[in-house]
């Protein structure tokens, strides 16, 4: 899939340029540019579902939206991620849940998420203030189905 979005993108860009290089009208080639732009973003997968509803990183995956937003605090960043099912956004409150975290330094560190029920949420807090990239994998188990999630974040 990610193949395929590769090369449409090369395929608008190489569009782009030929129609740079035209003597058409400058309006005319404004007009196609923004055409094939909004047909890459919707190959893309940016529907309106993929979109974040809580202000972080979104991976939309089969028939879950996967959102999760780190927050720092004193302690180091507090991690919610909200599980729900894609067509409704209702959340999932019955998951086990765990984040992979890859730390800035390269090491790694396993953490189970709790459901918080107030929040219709899950949350774990990650005691680093190590400054950097860390990337994070989830992965929840649903009734048995596995469904994962990647996102990174900086500090």
């Amino acid at each position: 899939m990610k193949t395929f979005h590769s090369n449409l993108l090369f395929l608008g860009v190489a569009g782009l340029i030929f129609l740079g290089s035209s003597d058409r009208d400058s309006n005319v080639i404004a007009s196609e540019i923004k055409a094939q732009a909004e047909i890459i973003s919707e190959t893309a997968g940016a529907t309106k579902d993929s979109k974040p509803k809580k202000g972080g990183q979104v991976v939309e995956s089969g028939a879950y939206h996967l959102e999760l937003v780190p927050v720092k605090e004193d302690k180091g960043m507090h991690l919610d991620f909200y599980l729900q099912r894609g067509d409704n956004h209702e959340a999932i409150p019955n998951a086990k849940v765990t984040a992979q975290i890859q730390m800035p330094d390269g090491t790694q560190k396993t953490l189970p998420l709790k459901y918080d029920s107030k929040g219709k949420h899950y949350a774990a807090l990650l005691a680093s203030k190590a400054s950097g990239q860390y990337q994070v994998k989830v992965t929840a188990d649903i009734k048995g189905e596995k469904v994962n999630g990647r996102f990174s974040f900086k500090q």
